[in-house]
């Protein structure tokens, strides 16, 4: 696995994605957040693997582990929301982390068909939205419910 100098020997989650998500789940390898932008039913997986900026940076089970939770992630959003589309990224260039975004879309949501990158202000959800979200995708999650 290469690693940079000066890479942590310790996972520790990044401020930026601290700030704008917030835990559902600890998964095998990934903490599963929400993304506090209720445009989009939006979820983020955070590996949690020391120094990890990119895909190549996990071990060959590790990425085999990540396209699962992947997967999960993915499944969740399409049974929970029905979406029209799923959109899955692995972008990092304002939070270098390894994370990946597992997003709803529809027809017609703030930033159909573009990415959602940049077209609209998020628009955070109130205690209430946040509550009942949260909620509603630690109930569909398989043998999952509250974070580790």
């Amino acid at each position: 696995m290469s690693r940079h100098a000066h890479a942590p020997t310790h996972y520790e989650l990044d401020p930026q994605l601290a700030t704008d998500t917030q835990p559902l789940a600890s998964l095998a390898l990934s903490e599963l957040r929400l993304m506090d932008d209720a445009n989009y039913p939006w979820l983020v997986l955070v590996p949690r693997v020391p120094g990890a900026r990119e895909l190549i940076d996990l071990e060959a089970a590790q990425r085999r582990q990540l396209t699962d939770e992947i997967d999960l992630a993915a499944r969740l959003l399409r049974d929970v929301f029905r979406p029209f589309k799923l959109n899955i990224a692995a972008l990092g260039n304002l939070v270098p982390q390894l994370h990946v975004h597992v997003i709803a879309r529809y027809e017609g949501d703030p930033a159909w068909p573009a990415p959602v990158w940049g077209r609209v202000a998020a628009r955070p959800y109130t205690p209430e939205e946040l509550i009942e979200r949260v909620s509603r995708l630690r109930d569909a999650l398989p043998n999952q419910g509250t974070p580790r």
